[in-house]
């Protein structure tokens, strides 16, 4: 049974499992602090280890990142999970961690960094960078040859120029 483990039971983190769903994942659960539906808390991730797999489902950028760090420290697998629906060039370098959400686009030679989330219907052209633990939001467009840096969050609509 293919099994991942969420850390953070918010918005993001439902988004998050039903990518995982969609994926072909059967056993998902979640650690957060403050949701009732938690199987544990934050601090109980090494308890779950069973799981293997573990996404960080925070979207703070920088929470995001000390927890990926944490998950690979305790020994758990860091996927990338990308949505059926987004369309992914095969020039492109995802690294793990990263999430993608139903409907993006993900252009020819772009990359991807360590733990960041590309949102619903967001649109990242042909040779960027996006760098570490990034959000670029719902619907936000990247324009070709731009570099986003580590830890930015790039608004919902907004449009970053590159060339």
């Amino acid at each position: 049974m293919k099994s991942i483990l969420i850390i953070g039971a918010g918005g993001h983190g439902r988004v998050v499992a039903e990518i995982a769903e969609d994926l072909g994942y059967e056993r998902i659960g979640f650690l957060d602090d403050n949701s009732e539906t938690a199987i544990g808390k934050l601090k109980d991730m090494e308890q779950f280890i069973e799981y293997g797999e573990a996404v960080c489902g925070i979207g703070n950028n920088t929470v995001r990142k000390q927890v990926l760090d944490r998950l690979e420290g305790v020994g758990y697998k860091i996927p990338c999970l990308i949505h059926p629906s987004a369309y992914i060039s095969r020039s492109a370098v995802i690294e793990k961690g990263v999430v993608i959400e139903p409907g993006a686009v993900v252009n020819a030679n772009s990359h991807i960094g360590y733990g960041s989330i590309i949102s619903v219907g967001a649109i990242v052209d042909h040779d960027t960078v996006i760098g570490v633990c990034a959000h670029i939001n719902a619907g936000a467009i990247v324009k070709a040859g731009a570099k986003v840096a580590d830890y930015t969050r790039v608004d919902a609509g907004c449009v970053v120029n590159g060339y």
